[in-house]
C-alpha cells in the first residue's frame, strides 16, 4: 500500500517505513504529525484518487529529527558594473518516518 502526500509545497510518494526529508515542521523531535493532504491512496482494493484529496484518508508519521541541508552559494553578478554578491544558505529540513496509512 502506497499514497501520494503533499507538504510543503511538494508530493511525496511514501509507505509505511519510509524516511523522508521534507520542509521544516514545528513538531518537536518524537511527536507525531498527521498529514491530512492525501492526493491518492493504492493499496489491495485499488486506486482512490482524490479530487483534490481523498477524503478521510491520513498519513502518520513520526519526528525523527530536525536538521540543516548541505550549504549552497548564491552568486550575484553583473559584467563589466564591478556588481558581486555572495551569500551562503542552508535550507532547514525534518526527517520523519511514516508509521501508518489510513484510508
Amino acid at each position: 500500500m502506497y499514497a501520494i502526500i503533499e507538504t510543503g509545497g511538494k508530493q511525496y510518494k511514501v509507505e509505511k517505513g519510509t524516511e523522508l526529508y521534507i520542509e521544516k515542521l514545528t513538531d518537536a523531535e518524537g511527536e507525531t504529525v498527521t498529514f491530512d493532504r492525501v492526493l491518492l491512496v493504492a493499496g489491495d482494493n485499488g486506486v482512490k484518487m482524490g479530487a483534490p484529496v481523498v477524503e478521510g484518508a491520513t498519513v502518520t508519521a513520526k519526528v525523527e529529527r530536525h536538521g540543516k541541508g548541505k550549504k549552497i552559494i548564491v552568486y550575484k553578478y553583473k559584467a563589466k558594473k564591478n556588481y558581486r554578491r555572495k551569500q551562503g544558505h542552508r535550507q532547514p529540513y525534518t526527517k520523519v518516518v511514516i508509521e501508518a496509512i489510513n484510508a
